[in-house]
């Protein structure tokens, strides 16, 4: 899974060939981010995007909400990389 959990977030960098593919990341995790009505924490510069995952109805704490979100954004970036 290689998340860091740090500062009560989880915490993780995706890298990506280039900018048109991070953003087709982003915008295909989207989906199942309105579905878990659970929305990250994310910045995007070029083929890198970074994503800081809490709760915040739960003061700002990472609850399993957070992890299972980071596990569709991995299982997202696994399927969007075998599409290559």
């Amino acid at each position: 899974m290689n998340w860091l959990e740090e500062n009560n977030k989880l915490k993780k960098e995706y890298i990506f060939k280039d900018f048109v593919q991070a953003m087709a990341w982003m915008t295909e995790c989207s989906y199942h981010i309105e579905k878990q009505n659970h929305h990250p924490e994310w910045h995007n510069v070029y083929n890198k995007v970074n994503v800081e995952l809490c709760t915040h109805d739960a003061g700002n704490q990472v609850t399993d909400k957070d992890y299972q979100l980071a596990k569709i954004l991995d299982e997202c970036f696994e399927k969007f990389n075998n599409k290559k």
